[in-house]
């Protein structure tokens, strides 16, 4: 199975470089589009949660319990979307534990591609929202998104460069490199599409799809030239 996911992760490169692109261009036309005056405002919002916590993260002890309770609740959510059941929850600074009826690597990884607190201010500001209108509030949306990134990206890469994780090794590391990295920005992009009034999903699968014939291609015309000057050297050695 190993060999079979280092398979699928070498096939997924060019996916990598390919919504690489896409998640640029999006970047691009909420700078310039033409609602990029309205999104000004949301981007600054975005940038100043962001960097207050990384100066959080740099200044202050790590809130390492809040970390380890987000990843195993994020286990758990996966979990009960695939149709597991979920029990022994156990959160301590030095790591945590929750208990699966059944395992994929959906589950084994998400807490490294879903921005467990970011989704869940989403949730409590339209929940909010609901209730009272908060039309005027959504630079504090978008504020919190990027407190709560913040804290995602932050703890990931601390976790991923500083210790062995288990949940990496078990599912390969190029696997799993592979999949958090195009996770971790599918998440970003169709969270910017959903609260965005000028993109649409149709225009993001669209950008996807040109972008993967374009870095397909592009891989596709290098191997073969690497074919012919293997035969060619293989040929002139014979």
């Amino acid at each position: 199975m190993k060999w079979f996911k280092l398979l699928v992760a070498t096939l997924l490169l060019p996916a990598c470089a390919a919504l690489t692109m896409s998640t640029w261009q999006l970047g691009h036309q909420f700078a310039f589009g033409p609602q990029a005056a309205a999104s000004h405002l949301f981007a600054v919002a975005f940038g100043a949660g962001y960097a207050v916590w990384l100066a959080i993260f740099a200044l202050l002890p790590k809130p390492m319990r809040t970390y380890v309770l987000g990843h195993e609740l994020t286990h758990a959510l996966w979990a009960l979307m695939m149709g597991a059941r979920v029990s022994g929850l156990k959160v301590k600074k030095t790591g945590g534990q929750v208990k699966t009826s059944k395992t994929n690597w959906f589950i084994t990884l998400a807490p490294y591609f879903f921005p467990f607190y970011a989704m869940l201010f989403i949730i409590l500001f339209f929940i909010a929202h609901a209730l009272w209108n908060l039309t005027e509030y959504l630079w504090v949306l978008f504020f919190l998104i990027g407190l709560g990134w913040s804290f995602h990206v932050t703890f990931t890469l601390m976790m991923l460069l500083s210790v062995r994780q288990p949940d990496v090794r078990s599912q390969g590391v190029l696997f799993s490199a592979v999949v958090i990295y195009l996770m971790n920005l599918l998440t970003i992009i169709l969270t910017a599409t959903l609260l965005s009034r000028s993109i649409t999903t149709a225009a993001l699968a669209g950008s996807f799809g040109h972008n993967c014939l374009l870095a397909y291609g592009w891989t596709l015309d290098k191997l073969v030239t690497l074919w012919q000057y293997v035969a060619a050297f293989v040929s002139h050695k014979g």
